[in-house]
């Protein structure tokens, strides 16, 4: 990590979150699988997020940043599915109303989901972009309303943070690989492991059908670009700037992964693991088989099971 590097992320709070988020999260399963090893040709590490009530590593982050909250207030937020199933959690525990606002072509099992959980679920605009933009009008427009984003609020981003701290507790790791999503995972991780391991590699995962963070990340700056690909967990179409900036000096590299290279990893983690992965979920593995990545031990997280019900037939024979 360049010593010039800045974030407004803070290591205390990292540690923090490690402490008091909902121990629900915490601690997820981290281990090496032989056989998942030998299909990799690395020795890699997988930290399990799957394993806990929404089957994603978000819950990390939304449980930090709503412990803050007055319960009097009304969390609004955008999501695929993922973000607002941590969001409507968090709200439940903590009696605090939430309603989440996703794009038509929503993931239906993320959708009843996040209805089961007790948020309102608002289903309006042709992406996520449009979704996004609907949940700041309403927050800005109705009364006693908050509007929560991920990527951009720096709690949600140190919740995630907490991912790293756990990882580390392995020994030596190399490299850490991660899906590019918003880039609130990749973000926290990456503010502890430099910090605390400044050697291991931070390597970023996006889908071929949706770079718009890789090309920001190049460029310094949110880039918006077109996004086409079954990972709707990490399709992004235009970047949260802050959490570009925050990449910045803290991510050594991003690969690409295509839609074939990720369902191919959701069959691998199904026989190896006996995971279920959505296609986001298997990004980490996918660029490991694909890309020559640094290092004798790697470590990668398998962030989130709720994989669309069209998709599981492809990979579970």
């Amino acid at each position: 990590m360049s010593s010039t590097t800045t974030t407004d992320l803070q290591l205390s709070n990292i540690e923090e979150a490690a402490r008091v988020i909902d121990p629900v999260f915490r601690d997820s399963p981290q281990f090496v699988d032989e056989q998942l090893c030998a299909a990799l040709g690395r020795r890699t590490i997988v930290k399990v997020e799957t394993a806990n009530p929404i089957r994603c590593f978000k819950g990390r982050g939304a449980d930090y940043l709503l412990r803050t909250l007055d319960p009097k207030v009304k969390v609004v937020c955008a999501s695929a599915g993922n973000f607002g199933q941590a969001v409507a959690y968090a709200g439940r525990n903590r009696g605090i109303a939430v309603e989440v606002f996703v794009p038509t072509d929503v993931n239906p099992i993320k959708q009843r989901r996040m209805e089961s959980l007790g948020a309102t679920v608002t289903v309006i605009g042709a992406d996520f972009e449009a979704a996004k933009q609907h949940a700041r009008q309403r927050a800005e427009t109705q009364s006693g309303c908050m509007f929560v984003e991920d990527g951009g609020d720096p709690a949600v981003s140190e919740g995630a943070g907490t991912i790293g701290i756990e990882l580390l507790r392995m020994g030596n790791v190399d490299s850490v690989v991660a899906p590019i999503g918003d880039g609130a995972l990749i973000t926290g991780v990456a503010t502890w492991v430099k910090h605390h391991s400044p050697k291991t590699k931070i390597i970023g995962v996006c889908p071929t059908g949706s770079t718009a963070m890789l090309q920001s990340w190049r460029a310094g700056k949110a880039i918006a670009s077109e996004s086409n690909t079954i990972a709707d967990g990490i399709a992004v179409s235009a970047p949260v700037a802050r959490s570009v900036e925050r990449m910045q000096g803290f991510v050594d590299d991003i690969v690409l992964v295509d839609d074939a290279q990720l369902l191919d990893a959701m069959r691998l983690a199904v026989a190896t693991l006996g995971i279920i992965l959505e296609p986001s979920g298997a990004a980490g593995l996918a660029a490991i088989r694909a890309h020559q990545l640094p290092g004798d031990q790697l470590a990668t997280i398998l962030t989130g099971g709720n994989i669309h019900p069209d998709l599981l037939s492809k990979i579970v024979l």
